[in-house]
């Protein structure tokens, strides 16, 4: 006994009822006459990797916590000035 092969076709509509109809896998399963461990893997197979997205993600966290250290170091400098500024003219003339 072989192999039962499934066309593309019927691989992204068994997936798209998972997926986009909201179908359990179980339901999905049963009413097609497929393993469930075959649908998890098709749907594994079709559904975008998130790598990609993650990595973005990852690249503008990045660039805001360079953006807001630069601010921050920024912002020190003018307290450091004000600092400065009132201790001096804080002083009594005498």
């Amino acid at each position: 006994m072989g192999t039962q092969r499934f066309t593309p076709e019927f691989k992204e509509e068994a997936v798209r009822q998972i997926v986009e109809r909201g179908y359990s896998v179980t339901d999905v399963s049963a009413r097609l006459g497929v393993s469930p461990h075959s649908l998890y893997k098709w749907v594994k197979a079709i559904k975008p990797d998130k790598t990609e997205q993650h990595a973005s993600d990852l690249l503008e966290a990045k660039s805001e916590i360079l953006k807001l250290r630069a601010q921050l170091r920024r912002t020190e400098e003018e307290r450091d000035i004000l600092k400065k500024a009132a201790r001096y003219f804080a002083k009594d003339p005498d």
